[in-house]
């Protein structure tokens, strides 16, 4: 059985999918707190930290503009609206883990929650995408910070 978090992080997952699929429909209706309130209650009897999965889904999406812009120049034959939704998804959530939870969440497993994620819910060649990528904004984006030579 999946660890309560790798849960966590399925749910929000499939919250911000749902939440890009229905505005890119022009769904006057969408709301991510509505969303997220009924992926959450499928699981209310085995999520015990909601706040975990929420703050992930509202930070994503608060965060989302500036980690596309960083996304972007790691995978340049790759743009973001060509990357597909699930991926690119999945990319947000493990970025945003290793920018912004690095205090609580380690790099390897931010990185390694990614790359499961896109082994049950990408295609074939998802997971080694998801792994690159991460793995290159870890060492431009995140390690090098802790030498003085980028910015987060």
């Amino acid at each position: 059985m999946a660890s309560n978090r790798h849960l966590g992080r399925i749910v929000a997952l499939q919250t911000l999918y749902e939440f890009e699929f229905r505005v890119q429909s022009r769904d006057t209706t969408v709301d991510v707190d509505n969303i997220l309130a009924r992926n959450l209650d499928r699981y209310k009897t085995t999520i015990d930290d909601k706040e975990f999965v929420g703050s992930l889904v509202r930070g994503v999406l608060k965060e989302r503009d500036g980690l596309d812009a960083k996304l972007q120049p790691i995978a340049p034959d790759w743009p973001i609206d060509q990357i597909a939704k699930i991926d690119c998804n999945i990319l947000r959530i493990g970025l945003y883990e290793l920018l912004f939870q690095a205090d609580t969440i380690p790099p390897k497993v931010a990185i390694n929650e990614a790359v499961e994620l896109a082994k049950a819910f990408g295609s074939d060649n998802s997971s080694k995408f998801i792994n690159g990528v991460l793995g290159t904004a870890y060492r431009t984006l995140v390690e090098d910070t802790t030498n003085g030579s980028a910015t987060v």
